[in-house]
């Protein structure tokens, strides 16, 4: 497929349950699905590829490189996690071109941001003494005094892009999920952007180890809250409680 970006359709999204129908049967190897998919999100991988303007290649050339990115996302997507397809794609056609610019020596660090990136490091081994873990984006950026954009940005610029596509695995380690893409929002609210969604990673890497289990058992492996409190062996009530009171922690963390 190839994409002028002057002449893009004016399609507005596909509702989420069009989205969904549309990516079945595009798994299902139907091109007209896919195209169709991807026609309707064009503005969406249009608005993503304007971020990296200053890059030094074509739009034009980004702007495919970031449709590679999209389509990859309908072909990996999991239908059967909760979790929004326009958040999984965002992270996909923006880590498709971040790669495309790593590989090709284009994306460079500056000295500010590697500066930024070692006072960070030095903050957080001293903050993990008094805080007796990781500290999370919040705490480096109100110990630092630097906006949380920048401690994020400084963070990214000196990780592998692979970074993005983080995986976590369960106890016995027989799981393996990409955690960016499990992390979305309850219908009708308003979308995370990149910056809360890496803020999440954060909050749920820096979890109690009975709160992080209780977590990644309910919205990772799909157990219900009674299948959870056998696991743990306390009882449902209290188990309804306890994800109630690490959801709120988390919301008002973000």
């Amino acid at each position: 497929m190839d994409y002028n970006i002057i002449n893009l359709p004016d399609l507005e999204l596909l509702s989420e349950e069009e989205t969904r129908h549309y990516i079945e049967l595009a798994q299902q190897d139907d091109e007209k699905a896919l195209e169709k998919l991807v026609e309707h999100n064009l503005r969406l991988v249009l608005k993503l590829t304007y971020r990296f303007k200053n890059s030094g290649y074509e739009l034009q050339d980004l702007f495919q490189i970031g449709v590679i990115g999209l389509i990859k996302a309908v072909k990996a997507y999991d239908l059967e996690k909760g979790f929004k397809f326009s958040t999984y794609a965002v992270s996909r056609i923006i880590g498709e071109i971040r790669l495309y610019l790593r590989d090709d020596g284009i994306i460079k660090v500056s000295r500010s941001l590697k500066k930024l990136a070692r006072q960070i490091r030095e903050k957080e081994e001293e903050l993990k003494k008094d805080l007796n873990r990781s500290p999370t984006i919040s705490e480096l950026s109100a110990a630092l005094e630097v906006p949380k954009e920048e401690i994020i940005s400084a963070l990214e610029a000196n990780r592998s892009p692979a970074s993005i596509y983080q995986t976590i695995t369960n106890d016995s380690g027989d799981s393996e999920l990409y955690l960016l893409d499990s992390i979305g929002t309850e219908e009708g609210e308003a979308e995370l952007s990149t910056f809360e969604r890496l803020e999440l990673v954060e909050l749920i890497r820096n979890l109690e180890p009975r709160d992080k289990k209780i977590i990644f058992m309910r919205y990772f492996e799909d157990k219900t809250q009674q299948e959870v409190a056998e696991e743990i062996g306390v009882s449902q009530v209290q188990i309804s409680r306890l994800e109630k009171k690490i959801l709120e922690e988390i919301r008002k963390s973000i």
